[in-house]
């Protein structure tokens, strides 16, 4: 008798503990155990009863995250409406849900009950203090581009963050730390304190640059943040998804580190002058479509075009831009082809 593994017995769990929700969800008068037909979902379970969907998000990376997973799996269903059920973040997957043309519900568990989800709103981005916008021209002199996101200010080189402008958490002193992340930040600072700022940083910019303008080398600085270094190619020509002009944005929700792949944004017009937003996408993110419905509503802005390399814009990503209420448009660009236009500042 061959063992189970770990992620089969996880899932078998998931799909007892669905079951189990749904079944007493229900009643007695809204199912019965042979109307149930579990399927398989990845990080989770999903079943469906007659013509609903019922999808148990159990892991997810970023905040928000699993509702386009989920409405794909109800789609491949044939299912009519959809049950989201999740532990946590229900506020923010009910705020995206609201804005798809497929009926959702999202529910909370509750021990062995379903509480149905209240639409969160989004937070308000803050604007850094005073103290660190003078770090700014610092970042501009040294060849990075600056930007802030949700009260941060960072310095970035072809989407890549190099610098970030930080307070000391003992005693309150600002400071303009060198480096791509938190530990190297922290690293750089043991092995080169008392090296000029402004002179460290611009040796950073130019070897961050020679790598992220060849990203065909296969070097680690070139596959962090690949959503953002499309973004920083859109930024230099947006006539590439049919723009007149195009303006880095923050995202509706703050990124958590810049490991992990998360859809940044820009605000621009078209040759029309209507305000436009793009979404920048990489990789098969099915959650793509939910940021552009939160990036509307964050920035008021009807009009969406999500951006993302041909390779990534499988029918899938088509097929969840179809449900967003307005429909967004997808457009494919190619990076590498824009890069060596970028190579220099």
């Amino acid at each position: 008798m061959t063992a189970m593994s770990d992620d089969a017995r996880l899932a078998r769990l998931h799909a007892l503990k669905l079951g189990a929700l749904v079944r007493d969800h229900l009643g007695e008068n809204g199912t019965t155990t042979g109307q149930l037909a579990p399927g398989e979902f990845g990080g989770g379970a999903a079943l469906t009863v007659g013509s609903d969907a019922w999808v148990l998000v159990a892991t997810t990376a970023t905040v928000g995250g699993g509702l386009g997973g989920a409405v794909v799996w109800a789609l491949r269903a044939g299912a009519e409406r959809l049950h989201l059920v999740v532990d946590e973040g229900e506020g923010h997957l009910a705020r995206r849900a609201a804005h798809l043309s497929m009926p959702v519900n999202v529910w909370r568990v509750d021990g062995r009950q379903l509480v149905a989800a209240v639409a969160a709103p989004l937070p308000v981005p803050a604007d850094p203090p005073a103290t660190h916008r003078e770090f700014e021209q610092v970042i501009v002199d040294a060849g990075a581009v600056p930007f802030v996101e949700h009260g941060v200010l960072a310095g970035e080189v072809l989407g890549l963050e190099v610098c970030r402008v930080v307070a000391d958490p003992f005693t309150a002193a600002v400071r303009l730390e060198v480096g791509v992340g938190a530990h190297d930040r922290e690293a750089f600072q043991m092995l080169h304190g008392d090296r000029p700022t402004a002179a460290a940083l611009a040796e950073v910019v130019e070897v961050v640059r020679a790598h992220r303008s060849d990203p065909t080398a296969g070097h680690p600085l070139a596959r962090l943040a690949r959503e953002r270094l499309l973004r920083a190619v859109l930024l230099a020509d947006p006539g590439l998804v049919g723009l007149a002009s195009l303006a880095a944005a923050t995202p509706p929700l703050p990124r958590t580190n810049l490991k992990d792949p998360v859809p940044c944004v820009a605000i621009g017009v078209d040759a029309a002058a209507v305000p436009t937003l793009v979404v920048c996408s990489t990789g098969v993110d099915l959650d793509a479509v939910p940021t552009c419905i939160d990036a509307r509503l964050a920035h008021g802005v009807e009009q969406c075009i999500l951006a993302m390399p041909g390779r990534d814009a499988i029918r899938l990503q088509h097929d969840l831009a179809a449900l967003a209420v307005p429909p967004v448009r997808l457009a494919t660009v190619d990076v590498e082809a824009a890069l060596p236009s970028l190579a220099r500042p």
